[in-house]
């Protein structure tokens, strides 16, 4: 299918791997250019390069921290008027929420909530100027089915999606959309260091946490940074202009509900 895409710009955060890269390789293959962002520059050069190879698209890498002002500042001064922003960042730490003291609460609810409204408030305006916009953010399925240990990414996430979903409403007239996205399990490098994690705590192995995790899902697999890519593709195509406000969860099946 062509997306119809072709010759616009994206920034997408987090992009050096995981499911950030996956997004920003199914743009550039739908033959989006890219700023791709994170904080380590050796590996962010080297998707940007992978993904030139690969697609033929402008990738531009811009290493730094998209929480602070000034990553914000720089991913922006390389693509000012982005028509499509994929917000990606990584959460807090499995921590149990007593142990969280104000400074490290903060800390998550800037990561996960206040970041991403700050980089659609600056870009917002512009793409409903230009009559086209797509924004993404990847939150989590904890939004909907939280975990004990998350709690302050569950939190901040969900505040994320009550904050953006009045705002989705009041631009698509003009093909502005705002979407979310909520993965399950996918097979990242995030995944494995939590299987880790979870083998040291328990005294097993770590082959052993990610079959028993593997074995809840009905889909009986993890999830692949490439096929949650082309939902986020998707999701910033010319085809999905009616879709705001949504929340589409990618889990494999795991969360039991109808609705």
């Amino acid at each position: 299918m062509d997306l119809g895409i072709s010759g616009r710009r994206a920034i997408v955060c987090g992009s050096s791997l995981g499911l950030g890269r996956g997004c920003a390789l199914a743009l550039a293959e739908a033959g989006v250019s890219l700023v791709i962002n994170g904080r380590n520059a050796a590996k962010l050069d080297e998707t940007a390069d992978e993904i030139r190879r690969a697609t033929g698209v402008a990738v531009t890498a811009v290493a730094a921290d998209i929480g602070s002002p000034d990553g914000q500042a720089a991913v922006l001064a390389a693509c000012p008027e982005p028509d499509i922003l994929i917000n990606n960042n990584g959460g807090p730490p499995f921590r149990d929420f007593r142990a969280l003291d104000r400074a490290a609460m903060l800390a998550g609810v800037t990561m996960n909530m206040v970041t991403p409204i700050e980089l659609i408030q600056k870009v917002i305006d512009k793409m409903a100027a230009r009559g086209f916009g797509r924004i993404v953010n990847i939150t989590s399925i904890s939004v909907k089915m939280p975990l004990a240990g998350l709690d302050l990414s569950s939190g901040a996430r969900a505040g994320l999606t009550a904050f953006v979903a009045g705002i989705a409403r009041t631009v698509v007239e003009r093909n502005v959309t705002i979407n979310n996205l909520l993965p399950g399990s996918f097979d990242t490098r995030r995944l494995r260091d939590g299987f880790t994690a979870a083998a040291r705590r328990g005294g097993g192995s770590e082959e052993a946490v990610a079959l028993h995790e593997m074995a809840r899902i009905p889909a009986k697999r993890f999830g692949t940074p490439a096929e949650f890519g082309q939902v986020c593709a998707f999701l910033c195509s010319v085809h999905a202009g009616y879709l705001t406000g949504q929340n589409i969860l990618l889990d494999g099946g795991l969360y039991p509900g109808a609705f």
